[in-house]
């Protein structure tokens, strides 16, 4: 992938896991078009990365079907194409019983986590199918909560495994776009929505621990790693987190 094709859309960059991969990919040479609900968010982003006419940011609500089209448009508009698609904006619930989670609630997970999550990947399938070269690639998110997971996040948990599907049946519906898609599962890095971690959350036995955290740079490195293979290969499935929380065996 030649230098002037590096263009990457990342959603949710204006803090945690989306601002950390922003910084990252535009440190590898590529072109990033910043969406967030934010925009001093994202602003603040594109000054910390300091790097003039490469970095692009754009106000977007991904439950929103205009609001991601537009995203797309104005890269497109901007660049000329997307290779790249981070496919990172998402929200959780308050760690509360099961039984008083409130519809609204449930509702406003599944809109950004899943609905907005394939918004994104509709409108860039459309961008990549039709660009010259044809295709890109997109990385999805997931969690380890994809496969496992805490108590007190069913709405959470269940839009992470809808994530994987989201994947898996992307992949399959890209192959004759040349459109790679994968998904990365993060543990425990530390960004605002996870610092609950290092003082103490609920364990599936009942007991209130803290758990190691890991920074916020390593995910971003993984996607670089992810995003750096040719299109004819990709990493359906990536996990990286924090080495000693709980999550494999019993804890």
């Amino acid at each position: 992938m030649t230098h002037a094709s590096k263009i990457a859309i990342v959603t949710g960059a204006g803090s945690g896991i989306g601002k950390a991969t922003a910084l990252a990919l535009v440190q590898d040479g590529w072109t990033v078009v910043l969406a967030g609900r934010r925009m001093a968010n994202l602003e603040e982003v594109v000054a910390e990365a300091n790097v003039g006419s490469r970095m692009l940011a754009v106000a977007t609500d991904v439950t929103q079907e205009d609001s991601v089209a537009n995203l797309f448009a104005q890269c497109v508009k901007t660049y000329g194409r997307v290779d790249l698609l981070f496919n990172n904006a998402g929200v959780s619930t308050p760690a509360i019983p099961l039984p008083e989670l409130s519809l609204e609630m449930w509702k406003g997970v599944v809109d950004t986590n899943l609905t907005g999550m394939f918004l994104c990947i509709r409108e860039a399938f459309r961008v990549m199918k039709d660009q010259k070269p044809m295709g890109g690639r997109i990385i999805n998110n997931g969690s380890i909560s994809a496969t496992t997971p805490r108590p007190f996040s069913i709405a959470y948990t269940s839009t992470k495994h809808a994530v994987s599907g989201l994947t898996k049946t992307a992949s399959l519906d890209g192959r004759i776009y040349d459109i790679a898609v994968g998904q990365i599962d993060v543990g425990n890095a530390a960004t605002p929505m996870a610092m609950r971690m290092a003082k103490g959350v609920p364990q599936a036995n009942g007991e209130i621990k803290a758990e190691p955290l890991m920074d916020v740079s390593y995910v971003g490195k993984s996607v670089v790693y992810m995003a750096s293979l040719p299109l004819e290969a990709n990493v359906m499935f990536h996990n990286v987190m924090a080495t000693k929380m709980p999550f494999a065996g019993r804890g």
